[in-house]
This record gives C-alpha cells, structure tokens and sequence, in this order.
C-alpha cells in the first residue's frame, strides 16, 4: 500500500489542489496529536483518532461538491469535516465539551459530529445508523429532483451491522445517490478484520446490493479521490450507489480508553507506521516538485500555529450553564 500509482495531473488536479489536500490531512494529524496530549493531561475525557485515514478521508471529501452534497461521516472523520468547513477551534471546542461546541453544544462525546450550514449529518452514538440516515438524505432529494449525493462512510466492522445492510440494500433497489465508503483499518476495536468478514474483501459485498464495489489503496488520497470521484459522477448522472473500500490502518488505539498492546503486537503496528499516508504523500510532493522540504516545514509551522490558538480559546471558553441542560431536547416554543 501507499505507492503513488498516478500523477495528480492525471486527474485534472493542480499542485495547488495537492497542497490543499496536504494541508487538510495534516491539520487533522496535528489536531488529533493535540487531542492526545490533552487527554493525558486530563483536560479533555476522550478522544477517538483519524491517524493513519486522512488520506481516505481527505481524497474522498476532495472529490465531493462541498457546497451542495451531504456527508454523514462516522467518528473518526477527521478530515472529511474539516474539508466541508469545519475549523480547529470547532473540533478542540467539542473536545472539551464547551458551550460553543457546534456538533451539540458540549452534549456529546467527541467524533458525533453535525453542522447543519455544511450539511454534516447528525451522527447517532450506535455505529452504522448512518447508512440509513445518508440513504433517506439521498431519497429525499431524489424524490424532490435535488442535485446533490450523500457521502457516508463507516469502519469495516460496521459493515457487520443490520443498518449497514438495510442501508445499501434500498439504496440499491431505489438506485439513490449514495456513495458508501468504508475505511478499512484492520480492527473493530479488537478484533482483526480475518474474525469479521466471510469475504475476502468487503466490496465483494456490492454485488448483493446491486452497486459497484471497488477496493482501492486508502493511504494514498490521489487514488481514493479518483474512484469517489468516479462514483460521484455515476450517482450524480442517476446510475445509483457505489460501495468503496480504503484499505487503511487504525495508528493509535481504539481510543484513549483502549490499550491496543492487548491485541497488536510492537512489529504490526510497526509495519502500520512504516505506511503513514502523510509521510508517503510528503514524499510524493517532494519528488513531483509540488513543494520543497522548507516549504512543507513552513506549513507545518502555520498549521501548529491554528492548533495553538485553538486550543488556547476553546480552554478558556465557558461550559454551558447547567439550566441549559434539556436546551434542544424538548419544544421550548417559538423564542422569536
């Protein structure tokens, strides 16, 4: 995995879309190291991680319209939302569950991600029931002759779930446009993905839904741009779903509640690491001349620089009063 096996400019990119694709991928791995040090510092309770599927998720969310389709992304989606408009301050604003929180006001656990002017779907806490969610958004705008597609995506062990079945099934019966894109990253939490699935590939799966099914190398995000792409432009011209699987690996635990030396040893996880998809695309950027080692240190540094002043201002901001509690749970009437 993670070899560059077409050039950017193949796919009608310029250097300019790669930078950007670089800079969302490391903004997520930069958000998410500092999620970790304020987790072990005690200040925020939980953090679940994207490291090792930015690539999937910012090729695949590069390859979307994010001023018209809706994304439902599960809880690693680190990258997929902050393509669609998410900031940093957003995401450190949910992680320490402060008042400001746009996902839900400081009430859910960090990764239930929702932003109704970017057309994030609300996430339910139970893995999978966004397939369901994404498929009715999809149904909706069919049934009202809306120009758009939901894009959902979800962990390889969620495709063991009903949800995910009764989802691509009537997507596929309804031909909906829904691209469903599952990042593989070899662990339902712990158990490896040879103890999860009878197939040998989750896209072997499509076929019973009626749709496409395409695996493709998930750490590397010019190649998952072009079959998201592929499949946009198939749903987008009527010809219904399509089912992707990014092969990825999971670089941290499950979550900061999870010790994964209980099931990985030092040598896998090793080998997972010898693939980080943000080394081997700082590597494909150096070698197509798209930026200079300086260059992509410079960024870095800007990048650290909005992390910083994110965390500073979502620290300090205030928690929501504790009357507010019930706020959004129960019909307050028109407040006008």
């Amino acid at each position: 995995m993670g070899e560059a096996k077409i050039h950017h400019t193949q796919l009608g990119l310029s250097n300019e879309d790669v930078m950007q694709m670089y800079q969302t991928m490391l903004t997520a791995r930069r958000l998410d190291e500092r999620m970790w040090l304020l987790n072990r510092a005690g200040k925020i309770p939980f953090v679940v991680s994207c490291q090792g599927q930015e690539a999937a998720q910012v090729g695949a969310a590069f390859a979307l319209d994010r001023t018209k389709d809706y994304i439902a992304p599960y809880y690693r989606d680190m990258g997929v939302v902050l393509h669609f408009g998410m900031t940093a301050k957003d995401l450190l604003l949910s992680a320490f569950a402060k008042a400001e929180d746009p996902n839900s006001g400081g009430r859910q656990m960090p990764g239930h991600f929702g932003q109704k002017k970017n057309r994030i779907l609300t996430g339910s806490s139970p893995v999978a029931t966004q397939i369901p969610h994404a498929v009715g958004v999809a149904l909706a705008g069919k049934m009202r002759n809306e120009d758009y597609l939901a894009f959902v995506t979800l962990g390889e062990g969620s495709t063991n779930q009903g949800d995910f079945h009764e989802g691509a099934n009537f997507a596929g019966v309804h031909k909906l446009p829904v691209i469903i894109m599952v990042e593989n990253n070899q662990y339902a939490i712990s158990v490896p993905v040879e103890k999860q699935l009878g197939c040998a590939k989750i896209s072997d799966r499509a076929i019973g839904y009626g749709m496409p099914g395409v695996t493709v190398d998930g750490q590397n995000p010019l190649e998952v741009y072009r079959v998201v792409k592929e499949a946009a432009d198939r749903a987008r011209r009527g010809e219904g779903p399509s089912l992707i699987e990014t092969l990825t690996y999971r670089l941290t635990a499950h979550s900061s509640d999870d010790d994964d030396r209980q099931y990985r040893t030092a040598e896998d996880i090793a080998e997972g690491r010898a693939n980080d998809p943000i080394t081997l695309f700082e590597s494909y950027i150096k070698e197509q001349n798209v930026a200079t080692e300086e260059e992509l240190a410079k960024l870095n540094e800007e990048i650290m620089e909005i992390v910083n002043e994110a965390t500073d201002y979502a620290e300090n901001a205030p928690y929501a009063p504790p009357e507010h509690a019930l706020k959004y749970v129960y019909d307050e009437g028109d407040e006008r």
